[in-house]
């Protein structure tokens, strides 16, 4: 994981370079993507029935993104075996990035304070963003809800090509 503490902080801004283990027996490097566009989506917990969801979604249209000139990867704080096991699980094409250490969440300001069964604890709050091919960061959706999200990424990405 990268030592950066900057944040990203607005749409039109250049994402500082970043590196981050991932699935794959492979390290994540922003810079290896120059050229294309990427989608970091943020999801709370690794075999949690929304989170399934959402990377099924996506599973559905990597093709599509594929043929947009489009990368995915899935971000939570899970470890890589947890991840490598969901990936498996549920046959996705692409890679998870682990974020145990929370490096990415505070860069990316996904760390929110959230109800569960009552009490007040700190999570994920599922968020997507997308980088253009030069870097800047050219879409945001926070407070994701799962239904038509991945739906709504495609089109996105679709109409910058």
């Amino acid at each position: 994981m990268s030592d950066i503490h900057s944040t990203v902080s607005a749409i039109g801004c250049t994402v500082p370079q970043f590196s981050a283990a991932m699935t794959g027996a492979s390290e994540f490097q922003l810079s290896a993507y120059a050229g294309k566009k990427v989608i970091l989506y943020f999801y709370p917990k690794d075999n949690t029935p929304g989170c399934t969801t959402e990377s099924i979604a996506f599973r559905e249209i990597h093709q599509q993104l594929q043929e947009n000139n489009a990368v995915i990867f899935g971000i939570s704080r899970d470890s890589l075996r947890s991840h490598e096991g969901f990936k498996s699980k549920l046959e996705l094409p692409f890679e998870l990035i682990s974020d145990p250490d929370e490096t990415l969440c505070l860069m990316f300001n996904v760390m929110k304070m959230k109800n569960m069964y009552g009490k007040q604890v700190r999570g994920i709050e599922r968020s997507t963003f997308v980088i253009d091919e030069s870097g800047k960061l050219v879409k945001e959706w926070r407070g994701v809800k799962v239904a038509d999200h991945a739906q709504a990424v495609l089109d996105f990405v679709s109409n910058q090509s």
